[in-house]
Parts: C-alpha cells; sequence; structure tokens
C-alpha cells in the first residue's frame, strides 16, 4: 500500500466513531500493537525531544525501505507514534519525505490533543523525516 492509501484507510477507521472518547480508545488500542523497539535502542539518544512522554524511536533501512520501530511511556502517546509508524513504517525515504500529513487534520487528531501533546506529534513527524533524510543520503553514495 502507498502511504497515502494507508492515510486514506485510517481517515474511514477514524470516521467510524461517533466521539472523541472512541477515537483515544482506539489510538490506545493501536498503541497495543506497535512494532517495539528493541531494548537496546531504547536509550536517550533514540528519545524524540519535543515529547512530554518519553516516545524512543529506531529506524533502520532493509531494502530501500525504512523499518520504524518506538515505544513510549504513555498510552496515548503510544498510539499515536503507532499511527505514525503504520503510515510511514517500510517506505523508501523519497515516499517519507513526499508524503503530507494532511490525514492528521482530516481526523481531528492535533485538535483534540493538549497543546503539549501536540507539538509532541510534530517532533514525531519532524524525526520520522530526519531518518529518512538520513537514509536517503546514505543510499545516494
Amino acid at each position: 500500500m502507498t502511504i497515502k492509501e494507508i492515510q486514506e484507510e485510517i481517515v474511514d477507521e477514524f470516521s467510524m466513531f461517533d466521539d472523541w472518547m472512541e477515537r483515544y480508545e482506539y489510538l490506545i488500542e493501536l498503541g497495543k500493537s506497535i512494532p517495539l523497539i528493541d531494548p537496546q535502542y531504547q536509550t536517550d539518544d533514540n528519545l524524540i525531544k519535543g515529547c512530554q512522554s518519553k516516545v524512543w524511536l529506531h529506524a533502520e533501512e532493509k531494502g530501500g525501505k525504512i523499518l520504524f520501530t518506538a515505544n513510549s511511556d504513555a498510552i496515548l502517546t503510544k498510539g499515536i507514534i503507532a499511527l505514525l509508524l503504520r503510515v510511514f513504517s517500510n517506505h523508501s525515504p523519497q515516499e517519507i519525505l513526499d508524503a503530507d500529513t494532511s490525514f492528521i487534520d482530516k481526523i481531528g487528531l492535533k485538535e483534540h490533543l493538549s497543546p503539549t501533546r501536540a507539538n509532541g506529534l510534530v517532533s514525531m513527524i519532524k524525526q520520522l523525516k530526519l531518518y529518512a533524510i538520513g537514509y536517503q543520503s546514505k543510499l545516494k553514495q
């Protein structure tokens, strides 16, 4: 699936819920299925700066695609990063860099987060894209 197709699928899933309590519960469920970061990578170097909660993100390149794993010490934040990993993991650096994140606005996520969590969401996306930039330059060498 393309990133756009995954994003459309997420928008459809979120539209099935009537209120934000149900959507929060769904995010928490998503967090339970996250590809967990190997404990050896759950270090300060892999902490995302700008998040209220602790969020660790690790990336590795396999066959020209970036595979992300993550973890968080907060259940809602874990759901948010799980959502982002679903969109961006297992895609090429260029696909990640070209992807827009308007699906976040379509599902209303940012407006239903506290300001600090919304800042954390932006920081997560920024870090995912920074990994893509790093791997893209490695692959071009």
